[in-house]
């Protein structure tokens, strides 16, 4: 099995940065994508961004431009640096990771608070 830990996270004023980490233990070989979702209070978990084994991102609108998501797959590690930080990022952030084989399964962090003051 994998075990995502995150770290990084904040509380930080509007306009600022954060970088938020995630490393993965277990095992990682099966990993091919990895990712990062949030849930704002009262709100649905969203996809915020992902990427694959071979480099390929996708960003939700709401943070394109401002968010980078990076991987490096042999230290099994996915960051999410995050800036121009506004009050509607404020969310618990979830690192994701899926494998296909054994088994096609998903794994996911604990959760980390990003909080953004206006």
């Amino acid at each position: 099995q994998v075990q995502l830990v995150e770290s990084g996270g904040g509380l930080v004023q509007t306009g600022a940065s954060l970088r938020l980490s995630c490393k993965a233990s277990g095992d990682t070989a099966c990993i091919q994508v990895m990712g990062w979702y949030r849930q704002a209070p009262g709100k649905e978990r969203e996809l915020a961004a992902f990427i694959t084994d071979l480099g390929s991102t996708y960003y939700t609108n709401s943070v394109k431009g401002r968010f980078t998501i990076s991987r490096d797959n042999a230290k099994n590690t996915v960051d999410l640096q995050m800036n121009s930080l506004k009050p509607e990022d404020t969310a618990v952030y979830y690192c994701h990771a899926r494998c296909y084989t054994p088994e096609d399964y998903e794994y996911w962090g604990q959760g980390i608070q990003v909080t953004v003051s206006s």
